[in-house]
């Protein structure tokens, strides 16, 4: 038994986290640059904890949303160039210049206000983003060649990085829309150098892209999910074994909770709001004082699985905002005070995100990313 401050943490692995990305410079080799995908708070992981975890050494670059996440890295220590994904609003400009951090560019009236903005001691740094079928963010072919002629000319804007996205390349029983889009980028890649421009780093691979696309891996990946420990998707991991990929991931995060209260109640008894689900047996509840507020999807109303003293026990009725219930009929000695598993190992059991997100009906990347980011992250191992 664990006496916690906190009813729900998350736990880091420090030693997960830095083996993963060793795992990936493995795979990608010493001539690419590997950056650290750490936006919407490191995938819920902590941003702050896993800059932290990462060092100097373990990533080249980091990769954010926001500018206010590429302040947050730098406050946390994160040395490495920053480049900033994301949209950044017209009154955060000067911002990103002054303090010298990369950012995605694809329109002519962003790259005007830049080239107001710098100065020779000061530049713009930007990654033009090519729209090659994903149909987000990026150029067009159509508008490509005034913007390849203005940055041609803009003194005080360095083109750093020309890169894309990938729409559809962890969808690995047809990759021939991936093929079609770095077609389409190498095109773009030889308008740009007929213009004069030959940015330094050229980057299309995300994850998934990184693991299933050697020809996509170019100067720079963008690893988020994986570095994490968990994969794309399970189509992207049977693929990556099909091709004999080795890569073993370590996934990073554990998420607990504590039990608050451990009652007994007579078969029939209903559980939780709206009376969803009535006990089948003579059973030992347990309340646990954590919920959707906390990033808990409601999805597992009645379905959910959760670890404790090592043994799988199913989540009762509806989640709550602040709370949910266990059965813990068959867990001999489950008291108030034991800790809870809701995503990790506890004993010889586990919990993996990729299970959590199915019984949720969605995805590993929404089941961590939704982790409340008030929830203490503690750094492990």
């Amino acid at each position: 038994m664990r006496t916690a401050v906190a009813k729900s943490w998350i736990e880091i692995s420090r030693s997960a986290l830095r083996h993963n990305a060793a795992e990936l410079r493995r795979v990608v080799g010493p001539a690419v640059r590997l950056m650290a995908v750490v936006k919407a708070n490191a995938y819920g992981h902590g941003l702050r904890e896993v800059v932290h975890a990462l060092g100097s050494r373990n990533a080249d670059w980091f990769g954010v949303d926001s500018l206010e996440e590429a302040v947050a890295v730098r406050s946390a220590g994160g040395r490495q160039p920053i480049l900033i994904m994301g949209y950044v609003p017209p009154a955060g400009l000067a911002s990103v210049v002054r303090n010298g951090f990369s950012m995605i560019i694809y329109d002519m009236a962003r790259l005007k206000m830049l080239e107001r903005l710098a100065t020779t001691r000061r530049p713009a740094k930007v990654h033009l983003k090519l729209e090659t079928g994903t149909s987000r963010q990026g150029a067009t072919p159509l508008e490509l060649p005034a913007l390849a002629k203005t940055l041609r000319r803009l003194r005080n804007v360095e083109l750093e990085g020309v890169s894309t996205h990938f729409a559809n390349v962890e969808d690995t029983s047809d990759q021939s829309y991936a093929r079609e889009q770095l077609r389409r980028f190498h095109e773009g890649l030889t308008l740009l150098e007929k213009a004069g421009l030959r940015p330094t780093l050229r980057h299309t691979a995300a994850s998934a892209g990184t693991l299933l696309h050697p020809e996509a891996k170019f100067d720079l990946v963008r690893t988020g999910v994986v570095l994490y420990g968990l994969w794309p998707s399970a189509e992207t991991e049977a693929a990556a074994a099909d091709a004999g990929l080795k890569i073993d991931l370590h996934p990073v995060l554990t998420w607990k909770t504590v039990i608050a209260q451990v009652k007994s109640l007579p078969s029939g008894t209903p559980v939780s709001y709206g009376l969803t689900e009535r006990l089948k047996r003579p059973s030992r509840v347990a309340v646990l004082p954590v919920g959707y507020y906390d990033g808990l999807d409601r999805g597992l109303s009645s379905v959910g699985r959760m670890l404790v003293r090592g043994r799988r026990v199913k989540v009762l009725g509806r989640v709550c905002m602040n709370m949910c219930v266990v059965d813990v009929t068959d867990v001999p000695g489950a008291a108030a005070g034991d800790e809870a598993v809701i995503i990790g190992r506890q004993n010889r059991g586990a919990i993996a995100a990729e299970e959590v997100a199915e019984a949720a009906g969605t995805i590993n990347y929404e089941i961590v990313a939704r982790l409340n980011p008030l929830l203490p992250r503690r750094l492990a191992d």
